[in-house]
């Protein structure tokens, strides 16, 4: 009993903050530091999909924002699960991310698809003012045991 007890027992709680440049060399750090995050702890939420999300966020935030200042990279590991933030300094909230837009994506454009995927794979996402500008979210739940890759 003890041993199945321990295997599914969550995680402690845990968290990572990082200045990213504001430029597209940011997306691969911020990948490698969630798959780093989800690693070390072993945590049991879905690092793929983490580590997908969270370059949408790193990419719409060096896209989309103005400047050249640091972006910043918030990787919380919780008992429920994790939660990634991006902060910007623009305090425009982005487009469609809580709702969905009227139509599909256009399948021919290279972009447009980046918040449905943090829509559709997220457990929730949102978005918050900041005293510096806006942090964009998303939070993945733990994955059940017979979920997790071996």
């Amino acid at each position: 009993m003890n041993g199945p007890a321990l295997q599914d027992r969550s995680p402690a709680s845990a968290s990572w903050r990082i200045a990213l440049p504001h430029t597209a060399a940011a997306v691969p750090v911020a990948r490698a530091l969630v798959r780093t995050a989800l690693t070390e702890l072993e945590h049991a939420a879905d690092s793929d999909t983490a580590e997908l999300l969270t370059a949408e966020l790193v990419a719409n935030a060096v896209e989309h924002t103005a400047g050249d200042g640091p972006i910043e990279l918030v990787v919380e590991l919780l008992p429920s699960g994790c939660q990634v933030e991006v902060h910007d300094p623009d305090p425009a909230p982005p487009g469609n991310l809580t709702r969905p837009t009227d139509g599909d994506p256009d399948p021919w454009q290279e972009h447009g698809r980046g918040l449905l995927l943090i829509r559709a794979l997220s457990s929730s996402c949102g978005h918050r003012p900041t005293d510096s500008g806006k942090a964009v979210w998303f939070r993945l739940p733990i994955l059940p045991a017979q979920r997790r890759p071996v």
